[in-house]
């Protein structure tokens, strides 16, 4: 595990109890949720905090230093299934990284309605 990967994993913590938080979610403008999905390689289930935007169709999560991460390599090729709080509403959607460059977005569509055992 490298540095930033330590440093990642401590940061989340704390940030993940506050980003679920109505509260913050509001100080925050609704820019920030939990994702939660399951690793291709380990089957395990994994809930990690994120930055994102929403545009008509799908919510959009630009990957900062993507070399430095793996959690969005989840979702390369045909991508895969993806749970979040959108709005203050848990969803369900289907995400599919794409890499630009040094960039990587992370495209989620929505399925209508909420999260029902998305990951089960």
């Amino acid at each position: 595990m490298t540095l930033l990967q330590k440093m990642a994993k401590v940061v989340n913590s704390v940030v993940h109890p506050l980003v679920s938080s109505p509260t913050f979610s509001r100080l925050t403008g609704n820019r920030m949720t939990v994702i939660t999905y399951t690793g291709r390689r380990s089957g395990r289930s994994f809930s990690i905090p994120v930055a994102y935007r929403r545009t008509e169709d799908c919510v959009i999560i630009d990957v900062a230093l993507p070399d430095q991460k793996s959690w969005w390599r989840n979702f390369t090729g045909d991508g895969g299934p993806i749970a979040m709080r959108v709005v203050g509403v848990d969803r369900s959607g289907h995400a599919v990284a794409r890499r630009q460059g040094e960039m990587v977005r992370v495209e989620v569509e929505l399925l209508p309605g909420d999260t029902t055992d998305v990951l089960g």
